[in-house]
């Protein structure tokens, strides 16, 4: 039987991610978010039923966490550091539209939403939110908490490190190494390796 959903956040990307568990049949319980202002309200029919700390009253569901903001690309890590859970603990959501190659690897907690592709087998971390029509190529590496907004596109043997953020369209060349908590921009081409921490904006058209 599959177990229900927690959501943690409940803003537009748990949303999404309520969609997209609809879409695969995975039952919701309810959201979750430190906002006060939100405690007792429905999101699109789903209960928002407190603070981030009332996963430890629901033992029996699975987490995934729908947060995400390039302003501070580690949110997600810094909230799986703040829960405490076991890997167990997290579902993995794949929206059945999304094609993946047959031996992909994704890690717990991971979040694939609709027309993601994986053209072959690759491990993709743990945390790690691809939203819709994200691309991945060959021997591509994503690191746990990285974020691929809408139609990011890798090239083959990219890297990309834990809490990175890409920016919606951006398009990365093959053998690229994006950095641990690198932000790129929106529409960004990226040419070159971004070092950790780092912006690019890709305006010209490089990281």
């Amino acid at each position: 039987m599959t177990r229900p959903l927690l959501l943690v956040g409940a803003g537009g990307l748990a949303r999404e991610v309520l969609a997209a568990a609809r879409a695969a049949d995975v039952p919701v319980r309810g959201m979750l978010d430190d906002d006060p202002a939100r405690h007792g309200a429905t999101v699109d029919g789903v209960p928002v039923l407190g603070g981030l700390d009332e996963v430890h009253n629901h033992p029996d569901a699975q987490v995934l966490l729908c947060v995400a903001n390039p302003a501070r690309p580690a949110g997600r890590a810094k909230v799986v550091a703040r829960l405490g859970l076991p890997d167990e603990r997290y579902a993995t959501l794949v929206h059945p539209t999304a094609s993946i190659a047959r031996g992909t690897e994704l890690g717990a907690g991971t979040i694939l939403l609709a027309h993601v592709v994986i053209t072959a087998p690759q491990r993709v971390g743990k945390h790690v939110l691809a939203m819709p029509q994200v691309l991945l190529t060959h021997d591509d590496v994503v690191h746990d908490g990285a974020t691929l907004a809408g139609r990011v596109a890798l090239a083959g043997g990219v890297t990309v490190g834990e809490s990175a953020y890409l920016g919606a369209g951006a398009l990365v060349r093959q053998g690229v190494h994006i950095g641990p908590e690198a932000v790129v921009g929106m529409g960004a081409v990226v040419l070159a390796d971004v070092p950790a921490g780092r912006s690019g904006r890709g305006t010209p058209p490089h990281a």
